[in-house]
């Protein structure tokens, strides 16, 4: 009887249903978007794994997808002719860790097997510095849309709440227009990650213009605040495949921009950036943003090169001392310094 309750529970297709029904969707009610990220990460560990051990996904067991299966699938990401950076790999690796947390739970037998898959390291990633939008050419961009057309309108209203507010592109696409409150306190309301609720507020400017953009007669079901033109609502891909087109009218103006990738995420950037150069403390950004942790808001102080320059600018008067050449006190340091 014993071995008969082993073979049903550690069957992986049944875990792996589990973890995505109940635990990702029902327990932690993770976001659409986390759920996919761990699909596609499922559907390309099960496809190498039949390729690797000749066996039908839903036919593997738990004992199947072991460490060593693990870290041959992600070499063989990073290795293929489609390689992935160390982020990608680590993205997957994130998920696949996810799953095995989940399996401890479900089946402690297994432990041993948990233990070595939670053991796999991560890479390191090189960081990349923060592309961001200087003010002209953000003046730049917002001067492209045709503002005698509707589209034109529609454009101009999203990418200048987009530099304002700093929304994440799924945040932009999924606002309402009841989602917009103008007046005194004007702001945006949108669902973050984790389903976090959060208001980010409007500039003047940015209220009068979506204001004047809420005049327009709604379309489709008129809730979309910024819908396409049968009334749909707007796809991430339209959404970059439209700044992609403003911003090749925008080098015209401004060349600085040719130099640049501009993705939506980076109109991200150039908001907290702004923020940052007017003075806004580091915790307030994380909030706007809605950052989870001060430590991902701080990368925008490494890039800020004029904060640097005043934090260079206020060093001592040692600047002017004599250069020399530094002897080791000590034999230990002596030492050290010979390695």
């Amino acid at each position: 009887m014993g071995s008969t309750v082993m073979k049903s529970t550690s069957c992986l297709a049944g875990l792996v249903e589990r973890f995505f029904t109940e635990r990702l969707m029902r327990q932690r009610r993770v976001s659409p978007h986390t759920v996919e990220s761990y699909r596609d990460t499922f559907r390309l560990l099960l496809r190498f794994a039949h390729s690797w051990l000749r066996k039908r996904p839903d036919k593997l067991e738990l004992t199947d997808v072991d460490a060593s299966l693990i870290c041959a699938f992600l070499d063989d990401m990073e290795q293929s002719p489609r390689s992935v950076s160390a982020r990608t790999r680590n993205l997957r690796l994130t998920a696949i860790r996810s799953f095995f947390r989940f399996v401890a739970f479900e089946e402690p037998m297994y432990s041993g097997l948990v233990q070595r898959v939670l053991a796999i390291p991560s890479k390191r990633a090189d960081k990349r510095s923060v592309e961001y939008l200087t003010r002209e050419e953000v003046e730049a961009l917002l001067d492209v849309p045709d503002c005698s057309t509707w589209l034109g309108r529609r454009d101009h209203a999203l990418l200048l709440l987009a530099v304002q507010t700093g929304l994440r592109l799924s945040e932009l696409t999924g606002l309402n227009r009841n989602d917009v409150h103008l007046g005194r306190g004007a702001h945006v309301r949108c669902l973050g990650k984790g389903r976090k609720e959060r208001c980010t507020p409007l500039t003047s400017h940015a209220a009068a213009t979506t204001k004047e953009w809420l005049r327009e007669p709604p379309r489709g079901d008129g809730l979309a605040l910024f819908p396409r033109s049968d009334g749909g609502r707007l796809s991430a891909d339209a959404v970059q495949y439209l700044l992609r087109k403003y911003i090749r009218l925008a080098v015209q103006k401004c060349p600085t921009l040719k130099r640049k990738r501009v993705s939506p995420h980076v109109l991200r950037h150039t908001a907290a950036m702004e923020l940052l150069q007017a003075g806004v403390d580091c915790t307030v950004i994380a909030l706007w943003l809605g950052h989870e942790s001060v430590e991902t808001t701080q990368a925008y102080l490494h890039a800020h090169l004029a904060i640097k320059e005043a934090a260079l600018a206020k060093l001592p008067a040692a600047r002017n001392a004599q250069p020399g050449r530094y002897h080791a006190s000590g034999r230990l340091l002596a030492f050290l310094d010979s390695l």
